[in-house]
């Protein structure tokens, strides 16, 4: 059987697990929604890259 019982420890031991656990928590989340925006901005530019550029002198093109 699992003693999870620590006695005088407890008070101490279960809130910095607990605190741990959220913090971890955030991290993954965090690193989640980085990961879709920066996926997101790359297809953007992928997309942006891929169409071609207007013929010199015609209206949107570098003159």
């Amino acid at each position: 059987m699992l003693d999870l019982d620590m006695s005088p420890y407890g008070a101490f031991v279960w809130p910095a697990w607990a605190i741990t656990v959220i913090i971890l928590g955030a991290v993954v989340i965090r690193a989640v929604l980085y990961s879709r925006r920066w996926k997101a901005e790359l297809k953007r530019l992928e997309v942006e890259d891929a169409q071609p550029e207007a013929a010199p002198g015609t209206e949107g093109g570098k003159q």
